[in-house]
């Protein structure tokens, strides 16, 4: 071959520029419209199952009344592609409200708030536990176009759901909906919002001084205090 050889360059991506790739090909899709497949009641019955969320004995709630059985969230909380799963199906009720922020309370509802607002796709902001109720500060900021979101872990009588709602009053923004992992209330909650839970399962609790449980001389057990 006369004349000069031109040698075609390789074209090299650099390892950034891959990554960057793999980063947005992660990301997760906005959650569909409602034609999405939720599972069921019995099917989050048997995930709760499989990861040991319920639990039976004699325990104190952190609304201060005794139960026989105890949802330990955090069986889900640490495993990421359950929460995912829980995430989604709770998001998905309130895509339609088409919200722009997401809230939850410390502790659970942090991680919670945080994985159903990246599901939708849109910012998070919590509401912290203080000496006169919930605040939600360190700069988090609400104007009148947002549509908040609020959830939470397990729905038994609201008191953190109520905070956190007294919190958001202090901004001009606009409540939407409520919505939890895990209602045990049966459904009897005053939150005054369009309300919905992933899964429910009626129980019955006492106050301490009417607990057959303690009667009976059955230990009490105190979960989620951060001891283990």
């Amino acid at each position: 071959m006369s004349g000069k050889q031109i040698k075609a360059k390789s074209k090299k991506t650099s390892p950034w520029k891959e990554r960057q790739k793999f980063r947005r090909a992660k990301q997760p899709s906005p959650v569909p419209a409602p034609t999405r497949r939720t599972p069921n009641q019995d099917t989050f019955a048997e995930l709760l199952r499989q990861h040991g969320v319920l639990l039976h004995g004699h325990f104190l709630l952190s609304s201060g009344r005794h139960s026989a059985q105890y949802f330990e969230k955090f069986r889900i909380l640490e495993n990421p592609a359950l929460c995912e799963t829980f995430a989604q199906a709770l998001a998905s009720r309130f895509v339609d409200k088409n919200p722009t922020v997401v809230c939850g309370p410390t502790t659970g509802g942090v991680i919670i708030a945080y994985e159903v607002a990246r599901q939708l796709q849109c910012r998070c902001v919590i509401a912290e536990k203080t000496d006169s109720g919930r605040k939600i500060g360190r700069g988090f900021k609400l104007g009148p176009e947002d549509r908040v979101l609020v959830v939470d872990d397990v729905m038994t009588t609201g008191g953190s759901l109520v905070e956190t709602l007294t919190a958001l009053d202090e901004f001009p923004s606009k409540v939407v909906g409520v919505g939890v992992f895990i209602d045990r209330s049966g459904g009897n909650n005053k939150l005054g919002q369009p309300y919905s839970s992933v899964y429910s399962q009626t129980m019955e609790t006492w106050d301490p001084g009417n607990c057959p449980l303690c009667r009976s001389g059955t230990p009490l057990s105190v979960p989620g205090r951060g001891g283990g």
